[in-house]
C-alpha cells in the first residue's frame, strides 16, 4: 500500500546549517544506559533507527568537562581521544544508513555528582541542587568559566573528528548553560548574572567559540526547555527572549519543557499528558526565528506529524520514546505500513532503565537495547533451524502473543497460541481498564494484528489445556505462558507471610483480579487497598473505586506510594493525582490482621493503630502459575513417547516481573528456540573500552 499523500510533507529534505536532513524525522537525543561503557551497543541502538529512516540519530548527553560526572548514571563522555574513536562507531554506522549523527555536549553543573571523578561540581553560584541535595557546587570563578567553555571546544573538535554533522551546546533540563540563564540558579552580580542578556552570556559565548571552531563542517544545534513548568529553569517569555539573542549562532533550534527536576513535564506519561502536548509552548518558537525546529511531544499518529509540519509550528518531528517502541516507524509511514507502526505506551519503563544503572528496554519493542550484544534487529528474523516443527504455546498474555509472532516470523511450521479465555491478552485484558493507562492497550493491540497477519499461527480461546491434553495435543515444542496471579493471602515482600485474616475467598477480601477480571465489588462503602507492590496497581484500582463512589484509603508498606512511578518520571503527578481525587494515603505501614469491619496496622516506628473497613483489596505479591510446567516436566518419559522434544515457561509464569520483561522473555525464547538450551539465558557480545577497540 503506497503512502497517503498526505504524509508525503513529512519526508521532504530540510536543510540545517551546512548539512542536510533526508526528511523531517529527528530522533532526539536521549540516555539509554550505553554511555562510553558500551560504545558498540551505542552505535547499533542508534544505526537501528538510521536504518529505519529517522534523519538523524544523536547519542544522549554527551560531558564535556570531569566535572560533570553523573555516574551512577552511565553517560556518554567526550574527554579525550579514546572517546572519540569510540563515538566514530556510531557515526559510521548511522552513515551507512544514510542518516546524520547528532552528539549532545552537555555539562551538568550544579547536578553533577563527580563521585568517580571526586571532583567539586561546578555552577554559577553556590546553591545545593534541586536534584540531588548531597550536592552543593563551587560558584564559578572566571576561570572555570574559561576552561569550560575551552572544554566544550575541545569536545566539538572531537565531534567533528570523530564523524558528527550535528553538534550540540546543549543547556536543555537545567544543565548549566541554562543554570547561567535562570535567576532560580544564577544569583551573580557580575558579567555573568543580572539581566537576561548577561545571564545569557555564558551560553552565547560558548556558542561563538564553538561555531567559530567548526562551524564551517558541522551543524550547531541548541536544546532548550522554553519553559520550565516549574522554578528550575526560565518561563516561557524568557525562554524566546533567548532564543532572539542567540538566534544568529544556531542552527538547529531543539525545543521543549520541563526541567531535570521537572523531567516527568517533559517525558510525560500518557498517563497525564495526550500525544503533541508540547506543542503549547514550543509551538511558540517560531515567533521569533525562521531557523529550522524540532519539537517532541510522544507523537505517532503520521496525520498529527504532518498537521504540526505544515501549520509551521515545527520542521522536524523530534522523539525519544516513539523511536525506541519502533525504531522503523520513518519507514513504516513512508512505506504506507500503518498497521505495523509499534506505537509508544507511554510507560516510561525506558527512562526506568536507562537512568538506574540499567540500560534501555521497552515494553513494546523487545529489541530495545540488545541490537549490537544479542544481533538483534526489530524486522528481521532468521528462519529456525527447527522450523519443520509444530508449537503448542499455552497462554496468551504478554509473553505468549510476543512468542508465537517471533515463532511465527521465524516459521516455524504450525504455532498454536492456546488462551483458557475468551479473549487474548492475559492481565493487558484488564490493566488498560485502569484509570489513565488506556493507551497501555497499544502492547496487546499492536500483536493482536500481528497475530492475525501470520499465517502458520493459529489462536484458540476459550481452551484450557490440562497435562494429559498437552501429551496428546501433538506439537513437537510446547511453551508454557500461563501468567501469575496475585496472592489472596497477603503474602508480601515484608514479613514473607500471610496476613492474619486474609483470605479472598472471604466477601469482604478481594483482589485486583477479582475486581477487574470477575467483576467482584467490595462489599460496603469504606476501601482499603493495601499495596506492597509499589506500581500501578494500587494507585489504578484506588482511582477507580474512587471513581466508583467509594471512600478509599490507600496503605503501602513503602516510604512512598508507588515508588516504582518515581523511576518511571510520574511519581509526584500521580501521588497528587490521587490526593486530588480525595483518596486517603498511608506510608510506611502493615496491615497485621485482618476482621470484617475492623483491620490492625502497624506504622514504621512499630506503632500498632487500627482502620474501619468494610473491605480491603490486597495488592501484595503474585505468585507464578507454574502447575502445568511442573505437571509436564515431571514425567520426561512420557513426553518423550508423546513425541515432545522440549517444554519452556516464560514470563511471569516463570517469575513475575514488570510486563516490559515479560515481553521480552517471550522474545528471547522465540529468537533462540532453536539454540543448544533457549530455557537458559545465553552469552552475549561483551563490549571492550579503551584501549581494546570494539569493532562492528
Amino acid at each position: 500500500m503506497p503512502r497517503d499523500p498526505r504524509h508525503d510533507i513529512l519526508f521532504e529534505p530540510v536543510r540545517i546549517g551546512p548539512k542536510t536532513l533526508r526528511n523531517r524525522f529527528y530522533a532526539v537525543p536521549h540516555c539509554t544506559g550505553f554511555g562510553s561503557e558500551k560504545p558498540a551497543s551505542q552505535a547499533r541502538f542508534r544505526a537501528t533507527k538510521a536504518e529505519g529512516g529517522w534523519a538523524a540519530v544523536c547519542t544522549e548527553e554527551a560531558l564535556v568537562s570531569v566535572d560533570s560526572d553523573f555516574w551512577p548514571i552511565f553517560s556518554t563522555r567526550i574527554w579525550d581521544d579514546d572517546d572519540l574513536t569510540n563515538l566514530a562507531v556510531m557515526c559510521d554506522e548511522a552513515h551507512a544508513h544514510g542518516s546524520l549523527a547528532g552528539i549532545e555536549l552537555a555539562h551538568g553543573g550544579a547536578h553533577a555528582r563527580s563521585r568517580d571523578a571526586r571532583v567539586p561540581a561546578v555552577a554559577p553560584s553556590q546553591l545545593t541542587s534541586d536534584y540531588d541535595p548531597f550536592v552543593t557546587p563551587k560558584a564559578m570563578q572566571l576561570e572555570d568559566i574559561r576552561r569550560v567553555q575551552s572544554d566544550w571546544v575541545a569536545a566539538a573538535r572531537r565531534s567533528r573528528d570523530a564523524g558528527f554533522d550535528i553538534v550540540y551546546v546543549y543547556g536543555g533540563h537545567s544543565y548549566l548553560p541554562l543554570q547561567f540563564l535562570s535567576p532560580f540558579y544564577n544569583r551573580r552580580t557580575d558579567a555573568y548574572g543580572g539581566s537576561l542578556e548577561s545571564r545569557a552570556r555564558f551560553w552565547l559565548e560558548t556558542l561563538e567559540l564553538v561555531r567559530e571552531a567548526i562551524g564551517d563542517d558541522c551543524a550547531i544545534a541548541v536544546r532548550l526547555c522554553i519553559e520550565a513548568l516549574g522554578p528550575a529553569g526560565v518561563e516561557l517569555e524568557e525562554g524566546l527572549g533567548f532564543v532572539g539573542l542567540a538566534d544568529h549562532l544556531v542552527d538547529l533550534w531543539d525545543v521543549n519543557v520541563g526541567s531535570i527536576i521537572e523531567w516527568s513535564k517533559d517525558s510525560g506519561t500518557s498517563r497525564f499528558f495526550s500525544e503533541g502536548y508540547q506543542l503549547e509552548w514550543t509551538g511558540r518558537v517560531r515567533e521569533v526565528t525562521a531557523k529550522p525546529i524540532v519539537g517532541v511531544g510522544r507523537l505517532t499518529n503520521p496525520d498529527r506529524m504532518a498537521e504540526i509540519i505544515a501549520s509551521g509550528a515545527w520542521d522536524l518531528i523530534g522523539a525519544a520514546r516513539p523511536s525506541i517502541a519502533d525504531p522503523f516507524l520513518p519507514k513504516k509511514i513512508e512505506e504506507g505500513r500503518y498497521g505495523e507502526i509499534r506505537e509508544c505506551i507511554g510507560c516510561n519503563i525506558c527512562a526506568a532503565g536507562a537512568e538506574y544503572g540499567n540500560q534501555i528496554r521497552c515494553t513494546q519493542n523487545a529489541n530495545a537495547g540488545e541490537e549490537f550484544r544479542r544481533g538483534w534487529n526489530p524486522e528481521r528474523f532468521e528462519p529456525a533451524s527447527n522450523s519443520d516443527r509444530d508449537v503448542l504455546v499455552i497462554g496468551a498474555g504478554p509473553a505468549g502473543m510476543e512468542c508465537a509472532i517471533v515463532l511465527g516470523k521465524r516459521g516455524m511450521r504450525r504455532v498454536h497460541l492456546i488462551e483458557a479465555e475468551p479473549e487474548i491478552g492475559g492481565l493487558m485484558r484488564w490493566v488498560p481498564r485502569l484509570p489513565g493507562l488506556g493507551e497501555w492497550g497499544r502492547v496487546l493491540n499492536w500483536r493482536a494484528v500481528q497475530l492475525q497477519k501470520l499465517r502458520n499461527v493459529e489462536v484458540i480461546t476459550g481452551t484450557r489445556l490440562d497435562a494429559a491434553a498437552v501429551h496428546q495435543y501433538g506439537a513437537e515444542i510446547v511453551v508454557v505462558a500461563t501468567g501469575a496471579r496475585w496472592a489472596g493471602d497477603g503474602l508480601n515482600f515484608l514479613t514473607h507471610d500471610p496476613i492474619p485474616g486474609a483470605d479472598a475467598s472471604l466477601p469482604h477480601v478481594l483482589t485486583p483480579e477479582q475486581i477487574m477480571l470477575e467483576g467482584k465489588v467490595p462489599p460496603g462503602e469504606r476501601v482499603v487497598i493495601f499495596d506492597a507492590d509499589g506500581y500501578f496497581v494500587a494507585p489504578g484500582l484506588a482511582e477507580k473505586l474512587v471513581g466508583d463512589g467509594f471512600q478509599v484509603e490507600l496503605v503501602t508498606c513503602h516510604d512512598l506510594v508507588s515508588p516504582l512511578s518515581d523511576e518511571t518520571l510520574e511519581g509526584p503527578l500521580l501521588r497528587q493525582h490521587l490526593h486530588a481525587a480525595g483518596i486517603g494515603m498511608r506510608t510506611g505501614c502493615l496491615i497485621t490482621d485482618i476482621q470484617p469491619g475492623n483491620l490492625k496496622a502497624k506504622d514504621h516506628l512499630g506503632e500498632f493503630f487500627e482502620l474501619e473497613a468494610d473491605s480491603v483489596v490486597l495488592v501484595t505479591q503474585r505468585l507464578s502459575n507454574e502447575r502445568l510446567f511442573l505437571e509436564l516436566r515431571e514425567d520426561e518419559e512420557a513426553l518423550r513417547a508423546e513425541g515432545i522434544e522440549a517444554v519452556y515457561r516464560i514470563g511471569d509464569c516463570v517469575a513475575p516481573r514488570l510486563i516490559a520483561e515479560a515481553v521480552f522473555e517471550g522474545h528471547r525464547l522465540g529468537r533462540e528456540i532453536d539454540a543448544d538450551d533457549p530455557a537458559l539465558p545465553l552469552p552475549y557480545k561483551r563490549e571492550r573500552l579503551v584501549l581494546e577497540r570494539v569493532t562492528t
